[in-house]
């Protein structure tokens, strides 16, 4: 009789099948079994028809693969630890010594210092393109181009560019793109049905996603994830991805499950808030401009409008000001360090709402004419109510106006 540690380990119990429940089953798993070596010898781990090591797939990541694809509107799907290492494979898996990127200069600021530090050191060259000029971009397409960042909206001053023009001329010129879909999240617009109705489908390449943001929905999970519908490309990315090891924990993995089915419901809920809070902004004194993609006067809005459906079309829960230039940094941080409710924080898409300001003359390569000068500020909303939300801004512009 075996001992009591050994049939612990290799009970023979195996529960009933045909369990079914709201949530899907969790598996956690670095070593996999093989009924046998002939099945070991036969199972591919690339093309999802088996499981051959955690890191490789299981049920639970395979299902949330293909949930986001289906919000997405791509036909394979890669998990990695976060939306910069989602950014990182891209570029790892397509670019070598010699290539160039080209990325948009209102770029998400860790992906320009990807480019900048590492992609630099292995001899991949880069440059940035005016988001809101798609004939700098034209310009800019050379032989060693390989690669075309792109981003809707842009990161911290929310211009939209004319994607669609984007990636129109990224197709004529035989030159991959790949979209940061962030913002969008699959909402807003699908990636890869640009232009319905236009045949073929008007599609970026890529799309990159940090699942931190809104398909987390919680502020406690980080995970990215990258998007195509080619399967040749879709291979040239996960040979890459196999190769680098990445993977994400099957705890994070359920956390974005079981927030999966509210996102389009908190998505429409961030949107709502920050509009009421946009048009609110729009009659402070304070502010020299107020960037939100569905306000008519915001960079971009007519591209936003065409792009993200109508007046009413989603547009997140990012909003950003720039203060007048008559006041100054100490002002604006103590402006931010008086709010109550906003809470001082990188990211978005969570439950509650963060505040962050920034200095964009080091984020950019020249100061865009679209912009007002002034010290610019960042507000991620989050699920409090409007009402709320303005009365904590109210309180600390009074405290701006107190301070020296």
């Amino acid at each position: 009789m075996a001992s009591l540690t050994t049939t612990l380990i290799h009970h023979p119990y195996q529960p009933p099948p045909g369990f079914a429940a709201p949530q899907p089953g969790i598996f956690k798993a670095s070593t996999v079994f093989f009924p046998n070596v002939a099945a070991m010898r036969d199972f591919d781990w690339k093309d999802k028809s088996a499981y051959t090591y955690g890191l490789h797939g299981t049920p639970t990541t395979y299902t949330l693969e293909e949930r986001l694809c289906t919000l997405e509107g791509g036909a394979q799907c890669l998990l990695v630890p976060s939306g910069l290492a989602a950014i990182a494979t891209v570029a790892l898996a397509l670019l070598k010594r010699g290539d160039e990127v080209l990325i948009p200069d209102n770029a998400y600021g860790p992906s320009k210092a990807l480019a900048e530090g590492e992609l630099a050191h292995w001899g991949i060259t880069h440059r940035y393109f005016d988001p809101m000029d798609p004939a700098d971009l034209a310009g800019k397409i050379s032989p060693q181009t390989r690669l075309v960042w792109l981003e809707a909206a842009g990161s911290v001053t929310l211009e939209f560019p004319d994607l669609c023009a984007q990636v129109r001329l990224c197709k004529a010129a035989g030159v991959l793109c790949a979209l940061d879909n962030t913002w969008g999240a699959g909402v807003a617009f699908k990636p890869f049905d640009l232009a319905p109705g236009e045949q073929p489908a008007l599609a970026v390449d890529i799309s990159i996603h940090a699942l931190t943001k809104y398909p987390s929905g919680g502020g406690d999970v980080l995970m990215g994830s990258v998007i195509t519908t080619d399967e040749r490309l879709h291979m040239r990315l996960k040979l890459c991805h196999m190769r680098l090891g990445l993977g994400v924990g099957a705890n994070d993995a359920e956390a974005v499950l079981r927030a999966l089915p509210s996102m389009a419901l908190r998505y429409r809920q961030h949107d709502e808030t920050t509009r009421a809070l946009a048009q609110w902004c729009l009659q402070r004194d304070e502010f020299a401009q107020v960037l939100h993609p569905a306000l008519a006067d915001s960079p971009g809005h007519a591209q936003w409008q065409g792009l993200c459906g109508n007046a009413l079309g989603a547009a997140a829960g990012l909003l950003s000001v720039i203060f007048k230039p008559t006041y100054t940094q100490r002002q604006v941080d103590a402006f931010c360090d008086a709010m109550q409710l906003f809470k001082i924080g990188y990211s978005w898409g969570g439950p509650m709402s963060l505040v962050m300001p920034y200095q964009l003359e080091t984020m950019r390569s020249s100061w865009p004419v679209h912009l007002q000068t002034g010290i610019i500020v960042r507000f991620s909303i989050g699920l409090e109510s409007a009402p709320d939300l303005q009365a904590d801004l109210l309180q600390a512009l009074a405290q701006l106006k107190s301070t020296n």
